[in-house]
């Protein structure tokens, strides 16, 4: 259940300047203690009810930039991910920030040398007790728990009968924080995920690799458990070196196997399975990473927990070829999944570069300086 304030103060946006010193994180921190809510700005109220609408005024993108930044530097661990709506009607613009639920309770609100948990209690704003801190705590204990299993899970199905002995799988998968369930998706609306995907992919990384996606069956997807699988198309001897699978599941979770070692080096020859192209690393990590918004719009999901694997088990070290001036990497006998946590639904620069250093990590470890063919826009630069 969502819980609803109606901000007071004649209905007035609070300052900019100094904005962290306000109500503002101290409301936002008890939405998300409390399972997410929205806070609106333009209503006026008495007694616990609404009773009329003010004029916010002038609200541009510098304040909103405020307000997520409050949101984060003022409260400990930060809430990410706030939703900033403007409304007009009749000549009356109001605000209205929509907390999301969060699993990193409790949200702790610092002044001077104290800090307090709120949360809300009906209408109003109370502080937890000391019993319901160390209860959120353990909850938040639990949650990481789950949703590291979850991932275990998706990434043994994904990478599950892959021939990794003979050449070299890219595993990705990612998995919504706090899944929200609707009813399952229809083959149609997967069908319309994996056409935004295309899209996305080739924004991020263009056409200087071998994207996965192009390799899986984009138009048919199939049924599996409570999923949508996008096939191999690749299955021929002229074209298995890029065999892959991609799905979608109810959800919002996502998958990706990606063979990414032995791929065609020239007309009749072939890299060995050890040998891995850096550009082959990063046309997948863009396919997963736009399937993931994707489908995050389509489910209204936002923050998902994200692990990526090379799965390599022949005899011979895993190699990482580049482009670069260093030309491979340092011989590696395993290659450790790489995890982190990404907003799906930030703003397009902002996750074009989580798509970057998601690249970048995975072929660091492999002893490759740079990314190649994922080129973001300069921070803060909107595309």
């Amino acid at each position: 259940m969502v819980s609803v304030k109606v901000e007071q103060a004649q209905g007035e946006l609070p300052p900019a300047k100094g904005l962290t010193q306000t109500d503002f994180p101290k409301d936002v921190a008890a939405m998300a203690n409390s399972g997410g809510g929205v806070i609106v700005y333009g209503v006026l109220e008495s007694q616990k009810a609404a009773t009329g609408r003010v004029d916010v005024g002038e609200f541009d993108e510098a304040y909103e930039r405020s307000l997520r930044s409050a949101a984060i530097t003022a409260i400990s661990p930060p809430v990410f991910g706030l939703n900033v709506h403007r409304l007009e009607a009749e000549g009356k613009r109001a605000i209205v920030v929509e907390v999301p639920a969060s699993v990193d309770g409790p949200h702790l609100i610092y002044k001077n040398d104290y800090f307090g948990a709120p949360v809300r209690n009906d209408s109003d704003t109370v502080w937890m007790k000391e019993r319901q801190i160390e209860a959120m705590y353990r909850a938040r204990f639990e949650e990481r728990r789950h949703a590291s299993e979850a991932l275990d899970a998706l990434f043994g199905e994904a990478s599950a009968g892959r021939d990794s002995d003979k050449r070299a799988w890219l595993i990705a998968v990612a998995h919504p924080r706090i899944p929200v369930f609707r009813e399952r998706m229809t083959r149609d609306r997967a069908r319309y995920v994996f056409a935004t995907t295309e899209a996305l992919a080739l924004s991020y990384a263009g056409r200087e690799g071998v994207h996965p996606l192009e390799n899986v069956d984009r138009t048919n997807p199939r049924p599996g458990l409570r999923r949508w699988v996008a096939v191999s198309m690749a299955t021929g001897d002229w074209s298995s070196w890029k065999e892959a699978w991609m799905s979608i599941h109810h959800d919002g979770s996502v998958t990706l196997a990606a063979a990414v070692g032995g791929h065609r080096s020239g007309v009749d020859s072939y890299f060995e399975g050890w040998e891995v192209e850096s550009s082959a690393i990063e046309c997948a990590i863009a396919d997963v990473m736009a399937l993931m918004r994707a489908t995050a719009e389509v489910t209204d999901n936002q923050e998902y927990d994200v692990r990526v694997g090379i799965e390599w088990a022949g005899q011979e070290p895993l190699t990482i070829l580049s482009r670069d001036q260093f030309g491979t990497s340092t011989p590696l006998y395993r290659y450790t999944p790489i995890e982190t946590t990404v907003n799906a639904l930030e703003p397009p620069s902002d996750y074009h570069w989580h798509v970057h250093d998601l690249a970048q990590d995975c072929v660091n470890q492999g002893g490759i300086s740079n990314v190649l063919i994922i080129r973001p826009p300069a921070r803060g630069e909107q595309q």
